[in-house]
Formats: C-alpha cells, sequence, structure tokens
C-alpha cells in the first residue's frame, strides 16, 4: 500500500475535494458519518468553514481511504470514517484527531459498538468507552404501507412546490425551542435568509424531498428534511422539527412518513435516523446501530 496524508482542500466550498469525500462516503455507506450526514454539514449556517482545512485525508494511491473529521463544529467529538482493510492506520487517524481536533485539549471519539479494532486501537492510546451513546435507527420502507393523516385544513407541501425559505427558518427556529428558551420570535435578517437560500443551493439538492407540513394560517408547522442518492439503496432522515403549539397533532408523524415515502418511490429501501427518541419508534423505527464516545 502507498498510503499518504493531506489535509482538506476547502476552496471553493464545493470543489474537487467536497465531491471526492462525498464519493468516499457514498461508497463507504457507514451509518457513523453517512454522506447525508457530509451535505449537511458543509451547506449548514453553522459551520466552522474556516476549521475545514484542519479535516485529514488519507489515501492509497490517491485514492480516500479514511477521515478525520468533525461535524459542523469544532467540539472536542471526532469521526472516523475508514475502509474496510485499513484499521492499522486508526492509531495515527486518532493521534492527528488529537493534535488537530481536539476542543482545549479534549477529544471524543465515536466508536461503533462491537468495532473490536477501533476498540482496541483507541484502547491502546489511553480511550476507555463513556456513557455518552450515538444511537441509530432504521425505517424499512414499503411505499404501499404507508399512511398518515392530517387534522382538517392541513396539507403537506415540499421546497420545490413552496419555496418560502422564511418559513423554513421559522419553523425550525420554533420546532427546535427557541422561543420556548426565550430567545424571541424568528426575525430573520436578510443575511441570514441569504444563507438559508445557500443551504437549499448546493449541489445534490433535492427539493422534493425537503418536506414541510403546512397549517391553515399558510404558516409551516412541522417540518422533514431527507437526503438521498441514487447510489444507495438508504435515506437519511434530518432535521425533523414541529411548532410546539402544534405538536401531538400528529404532524411531525406525517412530514417524516410523506419524506419516507418519496424516497421510497425515488428506490431507496431503508430510511435510518440517527436518534433513538420514542417518536421515531412509534412510526416505525427500529434500533439498529449503537456507537460510544471514547474518552481519556
Amino acid at each position: 500500500m502507498s498510503i499518504s496524508f493531506r489535509n482538506y482542500n476547502a476552496e471553493p466550498r464545493y470543489g474537487e475535494d467536497y465531491k471526492r469525500v462525498r464519493s468516499f462516503l457514498l461508497e463507504l455507506n457507514s451509518v457513523n458519518f453517512p454522506f447525508g450526514r457530509w451535505d449537511w454539514m458543509i451547506s449548514h449556517s453553522y459551520l466552522d468553514a474556516e476549521s475545514l482545512s484542519k479535516i485529514g485525508i488519507w489515501l492509497d494511491k490517491e485514492v480516500i481511504i479514511g477521515l478525520a473529521t468533525y461535524d459542523t463544529t469544532i467540539d472536542g467529538k471526532c469521526f472516523f470514517p475508514l475502509k474496510v482493510g485499513y484499521e492499522d492506520l486508526m492509531p495515527e487517524m486518532i493521534a492527528y484527531a488529537e493534535k488537530h481536533l481536539s476542543q482545549d485539549g479534549e477529544l471524543e471519539l465515536l466508536v461503533r459498538d462491537g468495532d473490536v479494532a477501533f476498540q482496541e486501537a483507541a484502547a491502546r492510546m489511553g480511550y476507555r468507552p463513556s456513557q455518552n451513546k450515538d444511537c441509530d435507527s432504521v425505517y424499512d420502507i414499503d411505499v404501499d404501507k404507508i399512511r398518515y393523516t392530517l387534522p382538517e385544513g392541513f396539507s403537506v407541501t415540499c421546497m420545490k412546490d413552496t419555496y418560502d425559505l422564511f418559513q423554513y427558518g421559522q419553523v425550525l427556529w420554533k420546532g427546535f425551542n427557541h422561543e420556548l428558551n426565550g430567545e424571541g420570535i424568528y426575525a430573520p435578517t436578510p443575511e441570514k435568509i441569504e444563507v438559508f437560500r445557500k443551504e437549499f443551493e448546493r449541489p445534490n439538492v433535492n427539493l422534493e424531498i425537503k418536506i414541510a407540513v403546512v397549517a391553515p394560517d399558510g404558516n409551516f408547522v412541522s417540518y422533514c428534511g431527507m437526503w438521498q442518492d441514487s447510489a444507495l439503496s438508504n435515506a437519511l432522515v434530518e432535521p425533523v422539527a414541529t411548532d410546539p403549539a402544534y405538536r401531538r397533532m400528529g404532524l411531525g408523524r406525517a412530514a417524516v412518513l410523506e419524506g419516507i415515502r418519496r424516497c421510497g418511490i425515488l428506490g431507496a429501501k431503508k430510511a435510518y435516523v440517527g436518534s433513538s427518541q420514542q417518536f421515531y419508534y412509534n412510526i416505525g423505527f427500529r434500533p439498529c446501530i449503537t456507537s460510544t464516545f471514547w474518552v481519556k
């Protein structure tokens, strides 16, 4: 093997390295860091873009075989997508992350439960499993069996049919409890709306699977974003949010199931969500993979 290392080239944002990493993640098809997580991160308004060049890339004859990366912001949590057969690189990857991706000298490694090679490498470098878990759940898609109902006057739309960036931002603001937490009403600046526009105008986006439930007054009151690529037979759910004033009405369920249904029509056989919330289990998701953050 002729292994080499280099840092991620972040310019331009959707340049060759973005494409190469995305293709690598599609090929790897890992639940721990799927391609959808990469697309979500790279286009997110909270992205720490200045740190993208800290992402480490390992290559074999110029073909990407491993990454050491953060997710959106450097918060000490690190992810290591790696092709099978290259497990000997793990100590080197961890050492790189300790130097470049830690927060105040602290680092947490996400290790899939049952990945003995990674567990052994982490243990040899002084890491131990913590109580902090990352849980993934799966939904087996059968389009003909997907059913949901909406209260009278409510309807389903998508960002292709109703491209409303204000409504999109508002449902996420309310749905993630910013108002409940005392952060005020949703009042975006023109600059913030432009940030949302850039999120939706990135490469590889499919606005037909960005689903919103619309209340009788025309406001988005629930939202589900789906991520799918024709190279894979699965889809990813992220994010899901419902306005607190409209919860327990089946609206979040409807948004998620409509997104899954559309992905199923496009060829997806499974939908994954990085969550163990009862909400998803009640819809029909089942636990499938757990991972543990290892710490020193």
